[in-house]
């Protein structure tokens, strides 16, 4: 066995296995990969090993679709073929109209990628599966490439072409111990022998939080039992002149494909169980959970009426075993929080069918420090100091008992709530706030016009329209309050603080006491990074500020890249501050009136911080808007919070104040071009795709990704992301949709609201560059009709930012 090279996995299932094969196909070639017992010993070997397209975002599709190229590959591989039935077909059943809203959604954002599924009908559904009725269906959504392949053979191939490239393999080698030397590298201690290495790879599957111990992480992964059964032969099948497609049903919580004659039918019953959170037997190898065919009698009942054949055939095997999950149900692919030069593949519950995409991009991630797409869906710091065992249990058993019912647009399921709370959190909840989770955080989302207002999820415009254009209105014409918890926040101090931040952002970094300025972090390839607003405090601190979800992304970006000879310290306040944002005309009175200091235009402008007292509560104010109106950001420290809300709320009766939420900043900040991180900021493009070019100063000296941005800058851009105006009342244009020219898709959609400020459908999107000089004929597909789309070349609300200057 090897004692010193470039990685080691840790892990034999599809994820240790498709991981070691792609850092192979990606140069690295001393890289060695060890399991405890047998490959796919673990969850692996006992999956459904469904394969579909079917992903709920442009990176899972294009994963899905690199999974489905490479296992057809492998396939027909003449020396080692395996067993994959391609292209049987795939149907996705419905029976609301949300539903099919959801499928025309999730078709347009393939479309983009360059899959194609096709919405049809409960009459072409049963054409297509002769098996099933269309009692309570209205239709389905049809994946031409969906299919299965054996799960032994693909890991063995796998391993086999990673063996050829370089890799080795060591089986019957169970990990003891993880040591981090202080260069940063790894020992990976193992029963035979020690093996050094720069990088290591938590791909442990099941046993994932076993392995995370090892290096003092604790992973928000944790497993479900799930069971399915083989049927005997039933003569339909055995008769019919195809294979049958597989089917998935949200109606009645289960799936099926074909297995021989049969079928292999699985459940997702309400009445699911978790397993292994109190450990797991070291014994448990290639093994399964008791059957427990009661606990899935009512899904059972509910496949039978969609499916009669199964009343008139036998049950051969009954599998029980764990799958992974998450808390949000999305695996965890990529840097491990808090660690250098550790990595992690896991919590994927649909292992196989995508665990040769995930493996793909992780691969790229340790290799060159980033993928070909943005993986933030699947990052593992997506979830930071919330994600406790209990919370990932309830967020797993929930996800499961929905496994087929998507997430629609503001929905925000009750389990695991609340989780991230402020003081003011039940104040708002008896002004009647609705709250949307970000982070964790329970975040003013709107607030309901009556105590019994209940909003209908889905696609299209709904109930709450008309709430989201009233509380626009108080903040367009008077006054608006609201909270934003959660917002990242860091302090940094030591004398090269500057110097430092001059290195990581690409444009200009104000040096200068009381200002505040917003800046681009890019990474190693040119491309964006994080968005901060810099503010430097009279105390001579610096005050970090970036999105919620970045918490744990930023801080580990900026820590590795502090130098050894540098004095900066970082401190993370995100806890213990919170925001209340005064937005409108109006809010310069309100701020006088709860403060002594004089907040006139000319003693308090635009992109200026101060320390304050609002009442008798201290807090940090921050001249700044993403509303696109005069606006203050208060910084209050949590333990006076609602002190400095009770001063707020009480002088701003005088003004017609009103609270106001997430949903209308949304509107507003589209109607401003204002951009949201990971929405519209993405690794995938540069300052100059993106539009942020004014943000760029080339000509200030070295920082990270000016080399790579210079190359990028005199190459021909790809994209170009625009704000579209849309001839559409009932919908607006969600993440993904495709922008359509003559037939084509030119582009896809990052972003997209209703202005209630302007009247106007409007959506941020990435399209060819041919666009910008020729926009006749373009089209955005909304729920799966082409509406008219107009290009706009400035924000159409306050393009001048007169109103934030004011």
């Amino acid at each position: 066995m090897k004692t010193q090279c470039k990685a080691v996995v840790i892990g034999g299932g599809i994820a240790g296995c498709s991981t070691l094969y792609h850092l192979t196909q990606e140069g690295w070639t001393d890289v060695v990969l060890v399991e405890r017992n047998e490959l796919t010993s673990g969850t692996t070997w006992h999956s459904a090993a469904q394969v579909t397209n079917f992903g709920m975002t442009q990176t899972m599709v294009g994963l899905k679709s690199h999974s489905i190229a490479l296992y057809k590959e492998l396939a027909e591989d003449t020396d080692y073929p395996i067993n994959y039935h391609y292209a049987d077909g795939g149907i996705r059943l419905a029976n609301t109209e949300a539903q099919m809203d959801g499928y025309r959604q999730f078709a347009s954002m393939a479309r983009g990628m360059g899959v194609e599924f096709e919405v049809i009908d409960a009459a072409e559904c049963a054409r297509r599966h002769p098996l099933i009725s269309t009692d309570n269906l209205l239709g389905g959504l049809w994946d031409p490439l969906d299919g299965d392949i054996d799960p032994a053979q693909l890991c063995q191939a796998l391993a086999r072409r990673s063996r050829k490239a370089g890799a080795e393999v060591y089986r019957d080698t169970p990990v003891t111990g993880l040591t981090q030397k202080r260069d940063d590298s790894w020992i990976v201690h193992t029963e035979n022998g020690d093996i050094s290495c720069e990088v290591v790879v938590n791909a442990g599957g099941y046993r994932v939080n076993e392995v995370g111990a090892m290096m003092g992480v604790q992973h928000p992964v944790t497993s479900m039992e799930h069971q399915y059964f083989l049927t005997e032969e039933i003569p339909a099948i055995r008769d019919a002149d195809h294979r049958m497609p597989l089917l998935r049903c949200p109606i009645s919580d289960y799936y099926c494909r074909q297995e021989k004659q049969g079928l292999l039918v699985g459940f997702y019953e309400q009445s699911c169980k978790t397993w292994g959170m109190d450990g797991i037997d070291p014994n448990f190898v290639n093994a399964l959970c008791p059957d427990d065919l009661d606990r899935v009698t009512d899904v059972l009942e509910g496949a039978f009426a969609r499916m009669p054949a199964l009343m008139e055939t036998g049950i051969h095997t009954v599998v029980n075993g764990p799958i992974t999950y998450t808390i949000d149900g999305a695996p965890l692919v990529g840097p491990i929080p808090g660690k250098r030069n550790a990595y992690c593949i896991i919590g994927l519950r649909a292992g196989v069918g995508e665990g040769g995409g995930h493996g793909w991009l992780l691969a790229q991630q340790i290799v060159h420090g980033e993928a070909c797409y943005d993986t933030w869906v699947i990052d593992p710091r997506r979830f930071t100091g919330h994600a406790t065992v209990e919370l990932t249990a309830l967020k797993a058993i929930e996800d499961y008992q929905n496994e087929f019912r998507f997430h629609f647009p503001h929905e925000h399921r009750p389990a695991g709530r609340p989780m991230k709370t402020t003081p003011l959190t039940p104040v708002l909840a008896a002004e009647g706030a609705s709250f949307a989770v970000v982070n964790g955080w329970e975040r003013l989302d709107y607030i309901k016009p009556t105590a019994d207002f209940q909003e209908t999820h889905g696609f299209r415009f709904n109930e709450t329209f008309d709430v989201i254009a009233g509380e626009v209105a108080t903040v367009q014409n008077a006054v608006g309050l609201t909270e934003v918890n959660g917002f990242n926040r860091i302090e940094l101090t030591g004398r090269d603080v500057h110097d430092f931040l001059d290195r990581m952002i690409c444009g200009h970094v104000t040096r200068k006491t009381g200002r505040v300025g917003l800046g681009y972090l890019l990474n190693h390839h040119g491309c964006l990074k994080s968005e901060a607003t810099i503010a430097n405090l009279p105390d001579g601190s610096v005050w970090y500020g970036s999105a919620a979800a970045s918490e744990f992304h930023d801080r580990d970006w900026l820590i590795s890249h502090i130098r050894d000879e540098e004095d900066v310290r970082i401190k993370t306040l995100t806890n213990d501050w919170t925001i209340l944002v005064l937005a409108g005309p109006k809010s310069r009175d309100v701020l006088s009136a709860v403060s002594r200091d004089d907040w006139s235009k000319e003693a308090f402008p635009w992109l200026r911080v101060r320390p304050t007292t609002i009442g008798i509560a201290p807090a940090m104010v921050m001249s700044v808007s993403f509303s696109g109106e005069l606006a203050y950001e208060i910084q209050v420290p949590n333990a006076h919070l609602y002190a400095a809300y009770l001063a707020l709320r009480q002088a701003g009766e005088a003004h017609g104040m009103r609270l106001f939420g997430t949903r209308a900043v949304e509107s507003m900040r589209m109607e401003k071009g204002y951009l949201h991180w990971k929405a519209d900021i993405l690794t995938e493009f540069d300052p100059y795709e993106t539009g942020l070019e004014r943000f760029v100063k080339l000509n200030k000296g070295d920082f990270i990704g000016r080399t790579e941005l210079i190359a990028r800058k005199e190459a021909e851009e790809r994209k170009k992301r625009v704000i579209l105006r849309i001839d559409a009342r009932n919908a607006p244009a969600h993440a993904g949709a495709s922008v359509m020219q003559n037939g084509f898709v030119v582009g896809t959609v990052t972003s997209g609201d209703w202005g209630h400020r302007v009247g106007a459908n409007l959506a941020y999107a990435f399209v060819d560059r041919s666009v910008l000089s020729n926009s006749d004929g373009l089209t955005v597909d909304i729920l799966g009709t082409a509406f008219a789309a107009v290009l706009e070349t400035t924000p159409l609300y306050d393009p001048d930012n007169l109103l934030v200057r004011s």
